[in-house]
C-alpha cells in the first residue's frame, strides 16, 4: 500500500462503501481523523460505536459548513442519484484546496452533476469508482480491506489540476487498490455490461419466478445455480434504480443487445438445433472457466480514452 498522510478527510454516507473507506483510511493512517455525514443519527450512531468514524455530523448547515471547511478531502458515497443534490449543499462551504470525490458506479451523469453543482469550481472534483462490493449494505458490513487488490477507476475532468487526481489517486492506492483511469464514457459503457445489466437480468429472474403460480414451490427446490446466479437480486433496490436510471443509455444499449442473443437463443430451441446451443455453450463455458481461473484482474493504469 501507498502511504497517505491526512488531517481530516469527510465521508458523506457511512454504509458499506463509505465505511470501507473510512476503516482502511483508519487502518493506513490512524493518526487522520474521518468525519461521517448522514441523514439519518442512527446511522452515525452505530458508525461511532463501531469506531468506523470519528466524528458524526449531520446535515444541519452551520456544523456541515464547519466540517466542510476543514476538510482535506470529501468523499460522497451516497447513492448516486443524491450527488448532485449533495455537491450542491456543500459548494458553498469549500474553502482553500479542498477536493471531492464519489463512488458512484456511474460516472457521466456525476460529472454532469458536479459541474452544474460547483461551477468554476469543478476542478475539484476527481470522479471515483471503487470496484468492490457486496450483496449486504449499511455500516455493519463495512471491511477495513474491501478494497485490497481491487480496482478503482478514476474519470478525471480536463480541469483537474494533476495534483488533484494524484491526491485522489494516493488515497485509493492506501486502501490497498489498483488505480486506473479512463473517460466518463468509456466507464459507464463497460460497467453497463458487467455490472449494471447483469443485476438488471438477476432481478428480473427472481420477478419472473415472483410471478408464476407455482413460485413458492419453484424457489422451495432452486440449488445453487440459481442461488449463484440470484445472489446479487438481494442488493439494496433503491441504489439500482437509481444505477439503472443514471445509465439509462449504455444499459439499453446492452440490454437491447442481449434480447437479440435470446431470440436467437429461442429460435434455436425451437427448432431442436442441438448443434447451435452446443457451439454456444461450449464456447462460452471454455470462456468462463479460463476468466475465473485467471488470477483477479487489476487493468493496467490507464485504458485508451473513449470519445464522450
Amino acid at each position: 500500500m501507498a502511504h497517505f498522510s491526512f488531517d481530516k478527510v469527510l465521508i458523506i454516507g457511512v454504509g458499506l462503501i463509505g465505511g470501507s473507506l473510512a476503516l482502511a483510511l483508519k487502518r493506513q493512517h490512524p493518526q487522520g481523523r474521518i468525519v461521517g455525514v448522514a441523514r439519518s443519527v442512527a446511522s452515525l450512531e452505530r458508525a461511532l460505536a463501531l469506531r468506523v468514524i470519528d466524528q458524526a455530523v449531520g446535515l444541519d448547515q452551520a456544523e456541515l459548513a464547519q466540517a466542510v471547511g476543514a476538510a482535506e478531502i470529501v468523499v460522497c458515497a451516497a447513492p448516486v442519484a443524491q450527488t448532485g443534490p449533495l455537491l450542491a449543499r456543500i459548494a458553498p462551504f469549500l474553502r482553500g484546496q479542498t477536493l471531492l470525490s464519489d463512488v458512484g458506479s456511474t460516472k457521466s451523469d456525476a460529472v454532469i452533476a458536479a459541474r452544474q453543482a460547483l461551477g468554476s469550481e469543478a476542478w475539484r472534483f476527481v470522479p471515483a469508482h471503487p470496484i468492490a462490493g457486496r450483496e449486504l449494505s449499511g455500516v455493519e458490513a463495512a471491511l477495513h480491506d474491501l478494497y485490497q487488490d481491487r480496482n478503482t477507476v478514476l474519470c478525471p475532468l480536463p480541469e483537474n489540476p494533476p495534483a488533484a487526481v494524484a491526491r485522489i489517486e494516493a488515497m485509493w492506492r492506501a486502501c490497498g487498490a489498483q488505480v486506473l483511469t479512463m473517460s466518463a464514457a468509456q466507464h459507464d459503457a463497460i460497467f453497463a455490461s458487467v455490472s449494471h445489466l447483469p443485476h438488471l437480468l438477476a432481478f428480473a429472474l427472481m420477478e419472473q419466478i415472483l410471478r408464476a403460480p407455482d413460485g413458492e414451490q419453484k424457489l422451495a427446490l432452486a440449488g445453487s445455480g440459481f442461488r449463484d446466479f440470484t445472489r446479487i437480486a438481494a442488493s439494496n433496490p433503491q441504489v439500482w434504480r437509481d444505477i439503472c436510471v443514471a445509465n439509462q443509455a449504455a444499459l439499453l444499449s446492452d440490454l437491447d443487445a442481449f434480447v437479440v442473443l435470446l431470440a436467437e437463443l429461442r429460435q434455436a430451441l425451437e427448432r431442436g438445433d442441438a448443434a447451435a446451443l452446443l457451439d454456444l455453450f461450449a464456447r462460452t463455458s471454455a470462456a468462463r472457466s479460463a476468466w475465473g481461473e485467471r488470477a483477479p484482474q487489476v487493468a493496467p493504469g490507464a485504458l485508451p480514452a473513449a470519445a464522450d
